[in-house]
């Protein structure tokens, strides 16, 4: 079976088209601590060790905890190759969902984004998310505790986000710029549009931008959240997502199975057609795990059309976490208007969709003109923007020129 078939999104999707049938119920409840064991710290390599000091650079591994208890994992570059050291801004690099810091290195270091910054004199944060295999630490839980997974992105933009940042910020004594892949981008929108990180950053760069999702033209992602299938598994006990293990290969085996069910192209169905990847290289880096209560919060959006915290699905629970009926909602005219931001988008995008990305750019249209930067790479797709080998000509050179103007 295709490797490409364990990212955990793919499960939800394809049992929206299939139905989730009693056999499928059964098998969801195998994927369990077991599998999650797979994921555990003592069973992964270092991000410096495995991929940044292969390449011949300098790296360091810092961690870092979230006002939630997270322990998160940070690798630096503060070096070009050559040895010389950083003489530009720091600059945080995260990645989107279902992935982790590898996403920035996949490449050659002619085309992988962090090591392009650090040969042009950036010292290079790269940003590891709660529950991926670098960041599976907490002050007081374990991956296999429920409670482990009992967030969204919500608690993304609220704790991490500012827990990387003020890390970076007083290591370096200097602000930072940011780089957002998908969720990475959303998170930071969210931050931002509350006023929680413009005193550190100078800058925001912004791929595959992740804001309104009601257009998106991925049919199987949108079958995935009209049919409520995160709840349905949710509430079966699943907490985590785990993208590897036997129990989540056999579920998608059997399900891929079932007539009319077509598991080929997923990359595409889902992301859209990427142009630019390099074949060779799309299967080297494991797909992470996710909390189950983050695929919800998500698919939400896609069926609201709006960006706002999580809902719980009664006033009762909205009520007391929020002192209201309904979850607040976040507003990207509340952005500060004379803060940079790059935002780039491709065409061909599937779940950043073109459509979706113009409501953003209407809700930023009184941004200071020379403060928003906006790029449309026209082949582009969703993984085009991280692993595309001309990247680094069609969009990260354009970044490290917007960054030189802020």
């Amino acid at each position: 079976m295709a490797n490409t078939l364990t990212t955990p999104i793919l499960v939800v999707i394809l049992l929206s088209l299939s139905g989730i049938t009693a056999a499928a119920r059964t098998k969801l409840q195998l994927i369990t601590r077991q599998d999650a064991s797979l994921l555990s710290p003592n069973n992964t390599h270092s991000l410096c060790k495995s991929m940044v000091e292969t390449q011949g650079y300098i790296c360091q591994e810092h961690k870092v905890t979230s006002e939630d208890g997270y322990i998160l994992s940070l690798q630096r570059m503060p070096a070009e190759r050559s040895g010389k050291l950083a003489d530009n801004p720091p600059v945080l690099l995260q990645h989107g969902l279902f992935s982790d810091g590898a996403t920035w290195l996949s490449n050659s270091p002619d085309e992988s984004l962090a090591f392009i910054l650090a040969d042009n004199g950036y010292d290079v944060w790269i940003a590891n998310t709660r529950g991926s295999r670098f960041s599976r630490g907490h002050t007081s839980l374990t991956p296999n505790d429920p409670a482990y997974w009992d967030w969204t992105w919500d608690e993304l933009a609220a704790h991490d986000l500012p827990a990387m940042f003020q890390y970076v910020h007083q290591q370096t004594g200097q602000k930072l710029h940011y780089v957002g892949h998908s969720l990475g981008t959303l998170t930071a929108l969210a931050a931002l549009s509350q006023e929680k990180l413009p005193n550190m950053l100078r800058s925001a760069a912004l791929l595959s931008p992740i804001a309104y999702l009601n257009q998106i033209t991925s049919l199987l992602t949108k079958a995935a959240a009209d049919a409520f299938l995160a709840e349905d598994i949710y509430w079966l006990g699943l907490r985590e997502f785990a993208p590897q293990g036997q129990a989540t290969s056999k579920l998608l085996e059997d399900i891929c199975s079932e007539p009319g069910v077509n598991c080929t192209n997923l990359w595409t169905a889902f992301t859209g057609p990427n142009c630019c990847l390099n074949s060779s290289k799309i299967l080297d880096n494991p797909s992470q795990p996710t909390a189950t209560k983050n695929m919800i919060h998500l698919s939400q959006m896609i069926r609201t059309g709006t960006i706002a915290m999580y809902d719980y699905g009664n006033e009762e629970d909205n009520m007391k976490h929020y002192k209201q009926s309904t979850p607040p909602v976040y507003n990207m005219k509340s952005i500060p208007k004379d803060f940079p931001l790059f935002l780039s988008y491709g065409e061909k995008d599937s779940l950043s969709d073109p459509t979706d990305v113009g409501v953003l750019l209407q809700n930023l249209k009184d941004h200071d003109g020379d403060k928003l930067t906006v790029l449309s790479v026209e082949n582009y797709a969703h993984l085009d923007f991280v692993e595309g080998v001309n990247a680094n000509k069609l969009v990260y050179h354009p970044i490290m020129a917007f960054f030189k103007r802020n």
